[in-house]
């Protein structure tokens, strides 16, 4: 028999967090302007305790962006420029050789920016593969390994990395292992008219608006926790089913998904659909998530864990247009 008082306590805690995420929002709003959908992604990967990568050109606030959630969260943050020249120590940190006044010499760890809450990785595809594969045990595993000692990175911990796709010169590109870490890819546009002309009234004058706190890391872990609280209903779960399993050539119906996808998504998609959907349902205001959810998170999911074979390409295929034939096969 349901537990009507846990109910309650469920129903209390979802519409305080309405209100907090409201807040949050709002804060954020007034610093980014015209990137409503980029936000509420960037909150929704947060919320769900994951990552997320922001692809865009240069110039439209992406590392603004980070900065203004990392302080309006109330988090640690902390920024790595990537570069060709980067190695793995550079982000994870290094045992150095001391010696002590006695001339006894022993190793001290030296923590690198990957200890911290929010790390902003810019243009996490410059760096050698080498380097990105530094932070494949901290996204999925937040802890990290050094001469054999393990080390534990603080909670909460997220990675929010930006790439440019129009520089292809001196990039590598990501490796699917490291592409699936991410819960979204979060595509960044060009602002329409009247948000950019929003942006320039507001950004060039004497003083800009700054971000302010508005939650604490104890709030945001109660938030994350809430999102995995959230019930799924049965309708929602099989539309989440469908649409992972028809992307994937081996279990699809599809002839352009059987014939044009060289791999599809794993299990991860999936998952980052049941946390994402409750994220956006508590984002928007609702207290559960529906089928529409599964539908707008598609994209942002399952874009960069599959992709296109050859022949697909030449006969003119794109993912975003193949991912909108998949949400229509959900209803």
């Amino acid at each position: 028999m349901p537990d009507s008082n846990h109910d309650k306590a469920l129903i209390s805690r979802a519409e305080n967090a309405i209100e907090q995420l409201n807040a949050v929002r709002g804060a954020i709003g007034r610093i980014i302007l015209g990137q409503e959908n980029v936000v509420d992604l960037a909150l929704n990967a947060i919320l769900c305790g994951g990552h997320g990568l922001l692809v865009g050109a240069p110039g439209l606030a992406k590392t603004r962006l980070v900065e203004t959630i990392g302080c309006v969260l109330g988090l640690d943050e902390k920024r790595v420029q990537f570069t060709p020249d980067l190695m793995p120590a550079d982000i994870l940190g290094a045992e150095v050789l001391e010696e002590s006044e006695e001339g006894k010499r022993h190793f001290r760890f030296i923590p690198g920016p990957v200890f911290c809450q929010l790390l902003m990785a810019d243009e996490i595809n410059r760096a050698s593969p080498r380097t990105q594969s530094a932070l494949l045990q901290a996204m999925q595993e937040r802890h990290v390994t050094i001469a054999g000692e393990t080390h534990a990175l603080p909670r909460p911990f997220h990675v929010l990395a930006t790439q440019n796709p129009i520089e292809q010169e001196g990039t590598y590109p990501l490796p699917e292992a490291q592409l699936d870490r991410f819960l979204f890819q979060i595509d960044v546009p060009y602002p329409g008219r009247d948000d950019e002309r929003a942006i320039l009234l507001a950004t060039t004058g004497v003083a800009e608006a700054g971000a302010k706190a508005v939650l604490d890391t104890a709030g945001l872990l109660a938030l994350q926790e809430l999102v995995r609280m959230m019930p799924v209903g049965a309708k929602t779960l099989e539309a989440i089913l469908t649409l992972t399993r028809q992307a994937r050539p081996q279990s699809t119906d599809l002839a352009q998904v059987r014939d044009g996808v060289a791999w599809g998504p794993g299990p991860r998609a999936g998952q980052a659909l049941m946390l994402g959907v409750r994220a956006r349902a508590l984002l928007q205001g609702r207290l559960a998530p529906c089928v529409d959810d599964v539908a707008a998170l598609a994209g942002p999911v399952l874009a960069h864990r599959m992709a296109l074979g050859f022949a697909a390409k030449a006969d003119g295929q794109t993912l975003p247009g193949l991912i909108e034939l998949l949400v229509r096969k959900i209803g």
